[in-house]
């Protein structure tokens, strides 16, 4: 059952009044290195229920008069097409992707940044394809030695044979479509080249996890280490902030091992740092906007176990390394949780197991347990769906919404005409019938009025669901996990 624990508006709020005292604290210009995802950041929406899934570029809009972006991506990433897992996009599609989407909230995109540029071919095309689609672009080079030989990073061979990004705005978000894209070092080559040029600006960073006012071992904070597993980050003390404070704060591993050489650019620019600590650097306010530990506490252990089993999937597809379902098996034992703390897996299990075929299950927002078993024209996540809407609705179960002289059309377009081997209705299908019926069945328009209420609902199934159901689910807001486990025996699954 949803229980909120976070203050959406208190977090907006504050987290624009603090950038813009961060930005003043600088001179009226500052470089945001911005992690995570903007538009849709459903990590956090769902380990501090109440926040939304677009508070961050809603916060970013309160300072859209200040703000401007520039989205920077790795040559390399171009050149080996990397593809970004949870869109199944590259990477330089995805800045298009992001271009788009900025635009559509109103807020102004300055430039794109070519980083670790060494003249790779399909970054030069890529450059002309940008440039010819009115978008300006800058390139910034591979530094040997980078990060450790500072003389020649901070050096007109270093950060000076970079393009310099023009700007007009006094806050810079520099962002990217993932991770090793060098923002950090894109923020720190403009500050070069600004104080070169006698213009004061600076640095910060927004990352919403770790949070560093909470504890250490805080399910929030392991919730983070379970979604990071392949990365392989590790939340720690953060010993800079603690010796220059006397304050325990929270941060992750990386930032911590590459403070000291960070803090030794600054002095090299600037000549002093502005900073004590990584923690001193971030400027998140999540932690204080949380009014309910326990309910927060209760939805990051949950995300927990998701993760697990997410990660047990990908290592049974060969997505995955045995390492990292060790390591979120050590985070749950930290949490004293266990995968019987998430009430749909029995129930899809023991189904599964009854019926001797694949099953599954889903909790409603009041705590109910609904069922769905595979059938010889639906298959379990549709049968699934269909309970649920019926349960929600008040309709009995023992009634068809969609009769079978509906799905056997469908049935056959599917297997005799368009090529599928598998009969029965996928989820998406199932909908489209259901709306169908809703024209002329009153029940049937009574069950499509419930969609809404499956947001937020969890649900488990007995087999590893095909891409047609999980985005189906995930299109819904329904946080969904599968027993590692295939349907059938077959080599190559869809």
């Amino acid at each position: 059952m949803f229980k909120a624990g976070f203050d959406n508006d208190k977090y907006l709020k504050m987290q624009s009044e603090h950038i813009r005292e961060r930005i003043a604290s600088f001179g009226g210009k500052l470089y945001l290195e911005f992690g995570g995802k903007l538009f849709d950041d459903y990590h956090a929406s769902r380990v501090l229920p109440g926040f939304a899934p677009d508070s961050k570029i809603r916060m970013l809009y309160e300072l859209k008069d200040q703000a401007e972006i520039v989205i920077a991506i790795n040559a390399g990433d171009i050149e080996k097409n990397k593809v970004r897992g949870d869109l199944g996009i590259t990477y330089d599609m995805d800045v298009l992707r992001l271009i788009d989407a900025f635009r559509g909230y109103g807020l102004y995109v300055g430039s794109v940044v070519l980083t670790q540029f060494a003249g790779q071919t399909s970054a030069e095309k890529y450059k002309e394809k940008l440039e010819g689609l009115g978008v300006r672009v800058y390139r910034h080079y591979v530094i040997p030695g980078y990060p450790a030989n500072i003389p020649l990073i901070v050096s007109d061979m270093g950060y000076g044979k970079n393009d310099y990004i023009e700007t007009e705005r006094s806050l810079v978000v520099v962002t990217a479509p993932g991770p090793g894209s060098g923002k950090m070092a894109t923020c720190l080559s403009q500050i070069y080249h600004d104080h070169k040029r006698g213009i004061r600006s600076g640095y910060a960073k927004f990352e919403t996890f770790p949070i560093w006012n909470l504890p250490l071992k805080h399910p929030v904070n392991l919730a983070y280490e379970a979604a990071t597993a392949d990365l392989n980050d590790v939340n720690m003390i953060d010993p800079f902030h603690l010796e220059a404070y006397g304050e325990t704060t929270v941060n992750y591993n990386r930032d911590v091992e590459v403070f000291p050489v960070l803090n030794a650019m600054f002095e090299t620019i600037l000549g002093t740092s502005p900073y004590k600590s990584p923690t001193d650097m971030g400027v998140n306010m999540a932690g204080n906007c949380i009014f309910d530990d326990e309910a927060v506490r209760s939805a990051a252990n949950a995300e927990i176990i998701r993760r697990y089993y997410n990660t047990l999937c990908q290592h049974r597809r060969g997505e995955a390394s045995a390492e990292e379902v060790y390591k979120i098996e050590l985070l749950m034992k930290q949490a004293g949780i266990t995968t019987a703390d998430r009430p749909v897996v029995a129930a899809a299990v023991d189904t599964a197991k009854e019926t001797g075929a694949p099953a599954a299950a889903m909790e409603l927002p009041d705590g109910r347990i609904v069922t769905g078993k595979t059938k010889s024209l639906l298959g379990a996540s549709s049968a699934l769906l269909l309970n649920a809407l019926k349960e929600l609705g008040g309709i009995d179960h023992d009634i068809d919404l969609i009769s079978d002289t509906l799905i056997e059309p469908i049935t056959d377009l599917k297997v005799n005409h368009l090529g599928n081997r598998n009969p029965r209705l996928h989820t998406d299908e199932v909908l489209v019938a259901l709306a169908v019926c809703a024209v002329t069945n009153d029940l049937a328009e009574t069950a499509m009025q419930q969609i809404e209420k499956l947001k937020g609902c969890e649900v488990h199934s007995s087999v590893i669901l095909s891409h047609v159901d999980s985005g189906t689910f995930r299109k819904l807001g329904i946080n969904v996990t599968c027993e590692p486990e295939y349907q059938g025996k077959a080599l190559y699954h869809k």
